[in-house]
């Protein structure tokens, strides 16, 4: 009879088979829907629900109804609770294998070496701009981004102003939404909706940049008070925040790959 040692942590289990590994890989891009994941893993959605469910339970992956049609479910990987599992499981080997996280600083200062960003939702007035802010806010302005909405209104929501100014010291009070009509024809690498309704009416851009979705609930829930749920832009500056630092290296890692 073999020894008994240490068990192997539970993210070596759930990562270890093949259906698993590959739904990891694609959420950890973009959130996505059932039949999306079905089609990019090439397995029956029966197979694919079963896995899900067991990665929704471990707490990996978690899912939201979508803003644009109630009947789906986007499907997202919490990328934070993921860095914590591959770091126990390096640690439960050995303590010199747990990682670093990755650094901003350490990405290039070259402006022509950043890949151009574009972030998209329906008005343009909470997740969007957010989104953007913190993109550059991140990168130091070392970035091309810019961000836009299907049906943009008249003004940044009150709380988006607020809430970057007194989290994370931005101000952008001087900004207006724009309509993505005006960025058309500009050369994107990747092109990123936070508004379920806004992939739909998301057109194709010159040369096909990475189309990537964030399925992140509207703060506002439709109203544009000053008070309307400011915990609410909070908790989303906030999921916004931690993507947008999982989004650096993939930026750097992109341009390097270009000729």
């Amino acid at each position: 009879m073999a020894p008994s040692g240490p068990a192997a942590p539970p993210f070596v289990h759930l990562a270890a088979h093949p259906v698993r590994w590959r739904l990891l890989s694609e959420l950890a891009s973009s959130d996505y829907r059932v039949r999306e994941l079905v089609t990019l893993v090439g397995e029956p959605q029966n197979l694919v629900s079963y896995h899900l469910r067991l990665l929704r339970h471990s707490g990996l992956v978690t899912a939201a109804r979508s803003s644009f049609d109630g009947r789906d479910s986007y499907y997202h990987l919490d990328l934070d609770r993921c860095a914590q599992a591959v770091a126990d499981t390096g640690a439960a080997l050995h303590p010199a294998l747990r990682p670093q996280p990755a650094s901003p600083s350490r990405l290039a200062t070259d402006r022509s070496h950043w890949p151009a960003v574009l972030f998209i939702c329906t008005g343009n007035s909470a997740r969007s701009p957010i989104a953007e802010a913190l993109l550059r806010h991140r990168t130091a302005g070392r970035i091309e981004v810019a961000s836009a909405g299907t049906r943009p209104k008249s003004r940044l929501h009150p709380s988006v102003i607020r809430v970057l100014r007194d989290e994370f010291g931005i101000d952008i009070a001087d900004q207006r939404p724009r309509h993505l009509d005006t960025l058309i024809k500009r050369r994107f690498d990747h092109v990123i909706s936070l508004c379920d309704k806004a992939r739909e009416a998301c057109p194709e851009f010159p040369e096909h940049p990475r189309r990537i979705h964030w399925s992140v609930p509207d703060p506002a829930g439709g109203a544009d008070t000053d008070q309307a749920g400011y915990l609410a832009f909070q908790r989303t500056a906030g999921d916004i925040d931690t993507r947008i630092r999982y989004l650096l290296p993939i930026l750097a890692q992109t341009k390097e790959a270009q000729p």
